[in-house]
């Protein structure tokens, strides 16, 4: 039988709850009631970073409670708004690379690789040497391996997403390219759904468990930022030696979580 996995993406969690007037509380208590309904066979749940709005030791507490009312085991992931050390106290995960919140789960049809981009202090993304041959090593087993990260490694015609890419992105592009093994690159940060291909690998991105980002017409900076009124998603992922499928599902209605005027 393939293996299924569930992919949600930057949560932006806080234990006191409204971010730009949606309400994360609410929002991943959603997520987790379709995930234990509908989709509680699968192997895992991916989180592709932002566990958290902005990282503290009460919101990593607050999240870690939440999901453990989920009945599918959870693979959380660094991104630009967490803190390694607080995620690491609150959100165990498997045994990876030293120093980094980065590891890989091998299942029946192919490894999920984990991967973090994090660089602290900045809201683009990162990849060291360290990291780096961390995944020549991982590759190089010649496994099937769908990479997750939460920074985008290329630009996605997003303008204002664009400059917080992975700084790194074209030496993590040569890497992955050269390897045959690649079957699926999947990227949070972005909050909106996005596919294509990379350096002839398939990408997607995700919309938000939060708020989602409005697309770059009509333009948009930080400064005149509101999100879109569309709703959250998750990603239901099937592995199948070596084919992957995506399919994005609707969360919750969009006025679930939201304040009204």
């Amino acid at each position: 039988m393939p293996t299924k996995l569930i992919w949600l993406s930057d949560p932006h969690f806080t234990a006191t709850g409204d971010v730009l007037g949606h309400d994360p509380r609410v929002r991943l208590d959603a997520a987790i009631a379709r995930i234990n309904g509908d989709h509680a066979d699968a192997a895992y749940c991916v989180i592709s970073g932002d566990m958290v709005n902005r990282g503290t030791d009460a919101d990593y507490a607050a999240i870690a409670v939440q999901l453990d009312t989920l009945k599918v085991p959870v693979l959380p992931m660094v991104g630009n708004h967490d803190d390694r050390a607080l995620f690491a106290k609150h959100l165990p995960t498997p045994p990876g690379l030293a120093g980094f919140i980065q590891y890989a789960i091998d299942t029946p049809d192919g490894v999920v690789a984990c991967l973090d981009t994090h660089d602290p202090g900045a809201d683009s993304g990162a990849f060291c040497a360290a990291r780096v041959a961390w995944l020549h090593d991982l590759l190089g087993q010649g496994k099937p391996t769908s990479l997750i990260m939460h920074h985008p490694p290329m630009s996605l015609g997003l303008p204002m997403q664009d400059q917080d890419q992975l700084a790194q992105g074209d030496v993590f592009l040569d890497l992955i390219a050269a390897y045959d093994n690649v079957t699926q690159l999947m990227i949070g940060h972005v909050h909106r759904p996005i596919t294509g291909s990379v350096r002839g690998i398939p990408f997607a991105t995700m919309r938000s468990v939060l708020y989602q980002a409005p697309p770059p017409q009509p333009a948009w900076d930080w400064d005149s930022f509101a999100p879109a009124p569309e709703a959250p998603a998750m990603g239901v992922v099937t592995l199948d030696q070596g084919q992957v499928t995506i399919r994005y599902e609707d969360i919750c209605p969009f006025g679930v979580g939201v304040a009204t005027a």
